[in-house]
């Protein structure tokens, strides 16, 4: 099944993980992108490439050429929607970052 990729979208109109994305260097851009392509073309799919980090949320682990960067999205139906993104500075996930990526998907679904 091909997913759709949409990003999440604030009250006010924001895509944050479009907004993150557009602040990074276009070598990172290219392989988060890439990495995208392969989880919207190939779901559903596990590790190395994508996590499942609890019900409804799932983690695509991009390698970049000196860090690493990672997506945090859920599916609804058909749609890879994409929650938050970050670059990955510790082994765990950093819990505002947990925080962020549940809170949106709350909302996504009109659970706030």
């Amino acid at each position: 099944m091909r997913l759709r990729v949409i990003f999440f979208k604030s009250l006010s109109g924001n895509e944050p993980v479009r907004e993150w994305l557009q602040s990074l260097p276009i070598e990172d851009k290219k392989a988060i992108g890439a990495d995208i392509k392969t989880v919207q073309f190939g779901w559903p799919l596990g590790m190395p490439l994508v996590r499942k980090l609890e019900a409804g949320l799932w983690e695509v682990r991009v390698t970049l050429r000196n860090r690493i960067a990672r997506i945090l999205f859920t599916v609804e139906g058909n749609q890879m929607v994409l929650l938050h993104g970050y670059i990955k500075k510790s082994q765990k996930i950093p819990q505002e970052d947990m925080s962020l990526a549940r809170e949106r998907l709350a909302k996504l679904r009109g659970e706030e």
